[in-house]
């Protein structure tokens, strides 16, 4: 079984078609609060126009924050350390979902 990580690699190469992985990509970093930034290009992609309801999980302790929203070209996931795999699942859920397939929750 593959997980999250070669899951969220697998849709990157997908993406790749000869000019796409010149300017777009997938972004992941830390941040102060501390936590997590993933940031996905969504140009060129199939996702480029789908909608995306913002997901804000907030729990009653700092370690268990998440966001994810999209922008206009990219998916946008905020959150605490503990919630990067969350954040990745989360993405290829809603990717999942607009190819008419289903990805099941945790």
């Amino acid at each position: 079984m593959k997980t999250t990580l070669q899951k969220l690699a697998d849709w990157y190469a997908g993406q790749c078609h000869a000019n796409w992985e010149h300017g777009y990509g997938i972004k992941i970093e830390t941040i102060d609060n501390p936590g997590f930034a993933i940031d996905i290009d969504l140009r060129e992609t199939f996702l480029e126009s789908a909608p995306y309801p913002e997901k804000k999980d907030s729990y009653d302790t700092e370690d268990r924050w998440m966001i994810c929203r999209r922008t206009e070209f990219r998916f946008e996931g905020r959150g605490a350390p503990s919630r990067l795999e969350d954040m990745i699942e989360e993405f290829l859920r809603w990717s999942e979902n607009q190819k008419g397939e289903t990805i099941p929750t945790k």
